[in-house]
C-alpha cells in the first residue's frame, strides 16, 4: 500500500514537473510555442505536448496552471508562458 501511494505521488510530482518543463521550453523555443498554440482545445494541447515528451493529464495541467477547460475562453497562446 505504501509503495502504491509513493508511486502515485511520484507520478503526480513527475507530471507537475512536466508541466513546468513545458512552460520553460515554450518560453525559449518559438517553434514549440507556435505548435502548442495551434491546439484548438486543451485535450489536443495535452496530446500534442505528449508527442514532445511532456506527459501530464488535463487535470494535472489545470492544477498547475489554475485553468479549467470551461474557464479557458481565449487562445492557448494567451496562457502565460505559451
Amino acid at each position: 500500500m505504501i509503495q502504491t501511494m509513493n508511486y502515485v505521488a511520484g507520478n503526480r510530482i513527475m507530471a507537475k514537473e512536466a508541466v513546468a518543463q513545458l512552460f520553460r521550453a515554450a518560453q525559449v523555443d518559438t517553434r514549440l510555442r507556435e505548435k502548442l498554440s495551434e491546439a484548438p482545445d486543451i485535450q489536443t494541447f495535452v496530446e500534442l505536448a505528449k508527442t514532445y515528451g511532456y506527459d501530464f493529464t488535463m487535470e494535472e495541467w489545470r492544477e498547475m496552471t489554475q485553468f479549467s477547460v470551461d474557464e479557458l475562453d481565449g487562445e492557448l497562446s494567451e496562457i502565460p508562458g505559451l
